[in-house]
């Protein structure tokens, strides 16, 4: 892995959070993006996400923000000047696009954690892990599986393996544990080794 990954680093400052701009229509959803927000601010991390202050993604910054982290969010010009907007971030960056916005938001970040959500949120991740098979990066990119939401997916992505579109080693290049404390509790330098849990 240092041959493949040479230039990365084990030291996680602050952690991009993908997720929904809804809440979901289980109170478990929601409940877990406020335990998220929570544990960065507990382990003393700063959160980058994408700038709304409606659904999981506000959920998850009001908590941060409440637990006394640095909050930045990210956010395209065409959504700036909406209600959606967050207007009590530590930081609201605005970029002209939404490839500005990820790619802004992969520079912020030193890990990517992944609620449930919809296209943009699969937009997000899906962009992020390939980013990682490429070598461009080598930052944990972790699912949190509230609900079992993500099952389908790592499903899919099994079933990629077994008909050869994807390899099984980058297929282990997207982790999942069940809950937001568990996802956090990841990302202490004793347990991560070039972007891996060291178990």
């Amino acid at each position: 892995m240092r041959e493949r990954y040479p230039d990365f680093t084990m030291t996680v400052k602050r952690v991009a959070v993908y997720c929904g701009s809804a809440n979901g229509n289980d109170d478990a959803f929601l409940a877990e993006a406020k335990r998220l927000g929570a544990a960065i601010a507990e382990a003393g991390l700063g959160l980058v996400y994408g700038g709304a202050s409606v659904g999981l993604m506000g959920a998850v910054a009001d908590a941060a923000l409440a637990g006394g982290a640095e909050v930045i969010g990210v956010l395209p010009k065409i959504l700036s000047g909406s209600d959606i907007a967050h207007r009590g971030l530590t930081r609201l960056e605005t970029v002209a696009t939404m490839h500005e916005r990820k790619a802004r938001m992969v520079k912020l970040a030193d890990a990517f954690l992944m609620l449930p959500g919809g296209y943009g949120t699969l937009d997000e991740m899906m962009e992020i892990v390939t980013w990682k098979q490429l070598r461009l990066h080598a930052k944990p990119c972790i699912l949190i599986n509230t609900l079992r939401y993500w099952d389908g997916l790592m499903s899919f992505l099994d079933g990629a393996v077994e008909a050869g579109f994807l390899k099984a080693e980058n297929r282990e290049l997207l982790e999942m544990v069940g809950t937001a404390e568990e996802a956090v509790e990841r990302l202490r330098p004793s347990r991560i080794i070039d972007g891996r849990e060291n178990r």
